[in-house]
């Protein structure tokens, strides 16, 4: 391939603690990047995950961490960060800071079922769904439920909302149709989904190739599996290129 792979979901982590992987994983940034690279990615992006996160000041401390793994790797990761619902005033002025101080264009992936900050549809989301509107930053958003997808998107139709993870069989289906229907709706195909044979020609054929984003959800899942189920698939060039690369450099203004 011409072009560089993007990951556009994985969790870096310097402290164990943020380390959400179920089987064992690298124990430091070096051996955490040599091991994506290996998979043959160029760059990533994705949000340093805590399994709760109580306070504001939690989700600061996650964001400097991603920016302190962004200035170990510059030429590699892309931070995504997180806010919280509870705390909407506090969440936009961190938007702003990151936007305007630290060139950071990606929210999340957000995980609230993890961090407990907040529901999705919540008042306070909806006021954080506004500024990143406004600053054209695109959010990444773990959701299983369509309903509340679906009150975002409506609400927010210039707000670029990537969904993470097709999830599985029928339950994929209804998020293909979703992102076909909705134009500010995007999916990432990280997690469940890729192992299943044809599910990206499937997506593709259902909802565009412009819709889709790589991702692996490193370090959780593996990379190598994620993107050879993407070539395995029976994608032109385009495809391919749109899925891998240029949707994610479009969606952020090839950061």
């Amino acid at each position: 391939m011409d072009f560089p792979v993007i990951d556009a979901h994985i969790h870096p982590f310097f402290q164990e603690e943020n380390n959400i992987a179920a089987f064992g994983s690298p124990v430091s940034a070096d051996e955490f990047i040599a091991e994506l690279r290996r998979a043959g990615i160029a760059r990533v992006c994705g949000s340093v995950i805590q399994r709760s996160a109580a306070s504001f000041e939690d989700v600061r401390r996650l964001n400097r961490e991603a920016l302190r793994f962004r200035d170990r790797c510059p030429d590699f990761y892309i931070p995504g960060i997180h806010v919280h619902g509870a705390y909407p005033e506090e969440s936009c002025r961190e938007l702003e800071l990151m936007h305007r101080e630290h060139g950071v264009r990606w929210i999340g992936e957000l995980v609230s079922y993890l961090m407990h900050t907040g529901e999705y549809d919540g008042e306070g989301m909806f006021r954080i769904y506004e500024t990143a509107r406004d600053l054209g930053m695109p959010v990444n958003i773990h959701c299983s439920d369509t309903a509340v997808l679906e009150r975002i998107l409506k609400n927010f139709p210039t707000l670029n909302l990537v969904i993470a993870h097709p999830e599985d069989l029928g339950s994929a289906k209804t998020r293909f149709e979703l992102v076909r229907r909705y134009p500010n709706a995007h999916l990432d195909i990280s997690g469940t989904g890729l192992f299943r044979w044809n599910m990206l020609r499937y997506a593709i054929d259902a909802c565009g190739s412009e819709k889709l984003l790589f991702g692996s959800d490193f370090p959780i899942c593996s990379p190598g599996m994620n993107l050879g189920g993407v070539l395995a698939e029976h994608l032109s060039e385009a495809e391919l290129r749109n899925v891998l690369s240029d949707n994610f450099l479009r969606l952020t203004g090839g950061s």
